[in-house]
């Protein structure tokens, strides 16, 4: 039985050396080359990091990435993936929290360094490590070591890196208090999910899967993690090539991909372009998708077009492993205004429908998703109050530890869970959960804001939700809501900025004297707003 992530690869090195694990770009990585690297830098790292010391992994997608992470396993440490497209601002709150030992970072990050570990002092800061070649002007960007410190090293596995209930990563989600949180996600909650989709979908050696989500969204994990578990290829999708519907299509044709895993808006932007031809991918045998709602003409457009491919939806938020539900589509929706189920639970998962009592409810009758099983991770990093108000036991099965989600659902009388929205303030878009309080709280910090609000509403067709702003500028400022967009974006990442803006002398008020979410909610549905480029 596996009980550690990072033995998948040493196992596969063992059996496959010469078999690729890896591709990104036009680099290809064999098992054994990985496995290598990775325990080269483990015992680099081992000598200045503890087991369950913090490592802060700030690398774009890439094999060296990917070693890193293994790396940090294999020495019994935590990594923390960072978004190296989240502002300085925002990677400082999640270090701080953290407590990072080491920062391990790579040439591209170099401007974002200089902005970033100035903001770190004086408290005590992560040591920085290179990877891969050193950069040519560091300037006083000081790093401990780089990576080539460990070529000397041995190539064997170090015997006692992090297993089971050891925590593996830490997964900072978007916060309402507008501090990201971390979620602690144990080896044995990523095995478990790995074990059983690898066995639903049929993962082999022979598959070539995508790797398109950013390594801090755990929808990477999968990629990573499964891939690895079957011995297959994993592609590493190039971010840039979002933008690019003619050359992401093309990318998975030439890949000859079996196997694509992403969020849903990145689906519906192909199908909004008509990007994919009748018969596309004969290669790409199943098409999942996770991290929000998949519009029904969409979906249609991509069965209608990839008829031979089988389309899954999973559903779960980080704080439960990857996924935890999974309904698989049939037939195309003959319906278009039709939702496509959650389904069921995932094995040695449970889906509960819960009253405010946390007592399950009846068939048809709407409550709260409550997720128990093998997925529930350990909590909250260092947030116990949180993690006790969101990690509960219910009244009638005392010994099921089970996470409240936040979101509404029903189960039908065919035993189908439907996801029908979120009891408060967080969002999906584009496959990100988002807080709107974090972003309302960054755009308070801004000195020039007197008063401000964020709200979002679903947009039509593909778009999912639409951010809007409404702010009062402090009194005697003059500020567009360009000026404005482009200093809130210093302190959340793009896809947290706001696609509508409005400046107003007052904001409006309900009878309590609170703003009213609900008529600006409205007033940017009905409007188009100010655009803020």
């Amino acid at each position: 039985m596996v009980r550690s992530l990072q033995s998948y690869v040493t196992r596969q090195a063992e059996r496959r050396p010469q078999a690729i694990a890896l591709v990104g770009g036009d680099l290809c990585v064999t098992y054994e080359a990985l496995e290598t690297r990775a325990n080269r830098l483990a015992r680099l790292l081992r000598e200045g990091a503890a087991p369950g010391d913090r490592i802060g992994l700030l690398l774009p997608k890439s094999p060296a990435a990917v070693a890193a992470m293994l790396a940090t396993l294999k020495a019994g440490a935590i990594y923390v993936p960072l978004d190296p497209e989240s502002p300085a601002a925002r990677l400082e709150k999640i270090l701080r929290a953290a407590g990072c030992r080491y920062l391990l970072a790579s040439a591209p990050a170099v401007p974002l360094l200089r902005q970033l570990i100035p903001r770190l002092d004086p408290a005590p800061r992560p040591d920085l490590v290179w990877m891969g070649d050193v950069p040519a002007d560091t300037g006083d960007l000081a790093a401990t070591f780089c990576e080539a410190d460990a070529s000397a090293l041995s190539p064997e596995p170090l015997p006692d890196g992090g297993a089971g209930d050891d925590a593996a990563h830490l997964l900072f989600t978007s916060g309402s208090t507008g501090a990201p949180k971390g979620v602690i996600v144990a080896h044995r909650n990523v095995i478990a999910f790995v074990t059983w989709a690898n066995a639903y979908f049929g993962v082999a050696e022979s598959d070539r899967v995508s790797c398109h989500s950013p390594f801090a969204f755990d929808l990477s994990t999968w990629d990573l993690f499964g891939g690895f578990a079957a011995g297959a290829e994993v592609h590493l999708v190039p971010p840039q090539l979002n933008l690019f519907p003619g050359r992401l299509v093309e990318f998975i044709r030439e890949r000859r991909l079996t196997q694509w895993f992403s969020v849903p808006s990145l689906l519906a932007y192909l199908a909004r372009f008509d990007a994919v031809q009748p018969g596309d991918f004969p290669e790409l045998r199943r098409i999942i998708w996770c991290g929000e709602v998949f519009a029904t003409p969409a979906l249609r457009y991509w069965m209608e077009q990839v008829p031979h491919a089988s389309f899954t939806n999973l559903y779960g938020p980080t704080e439960t492993t990857i996924a935890s539900s999974y309904h698989t589509v049939e037939a195309p929706p003959s319906n278009p205004g039709a939702t496509v189920p959650i389904g069921r639970a995932c094995d040695g998962e449970t889906l509960h429908i819960l009253d405010p009592d946390l007592r399950p409810l009846p068939p048809c009758e709407v409550g709260e998703i409550g997720i128990g099983g093998a997925g529930v991770t350990l909590g909250y990093w260092r947030d116990p109050e949180r993690t006790r108000a969101a990690f509960v036991t219910l009244p009638s099965e005392p010994a099921c530890r089970v996470y409240r989600t936040g979101d509404l659902g029903m189960r039908d009388r065919e035993g189908l869970v439907h996801f029908l929205g979120r009891r408060d303030s967080q969002i999906k878009s584009r496959g990100h959960r988002i807080e709107l309080g974090e972003i309302e709280a960054a755009l308070l910090s801004m000195p020039e804001i007197g008063e401000g609000a964020v709200v979002a509403f679903q947009a039509e067709g593909f778009g999912g939700h639409t951010i809007c702003c409404a702010y009062v500028a402090e009194a005697g400022v003059a500020l567009s809501p360009a000026v404005a967009r482009q200093r809130l974006a210093a302190l959340v990442p793009r896809y947290m900025l706001p696609a509508r803006w409005r400046a107003m002398d007052q904001l409006p008020s309900n009878a309590n004297g609170k703003v009213d979410r609900v008529a600006l909610r409205e007033m940017f549905s009905q409007e188009r707003g100010e655009p803020a480029s």
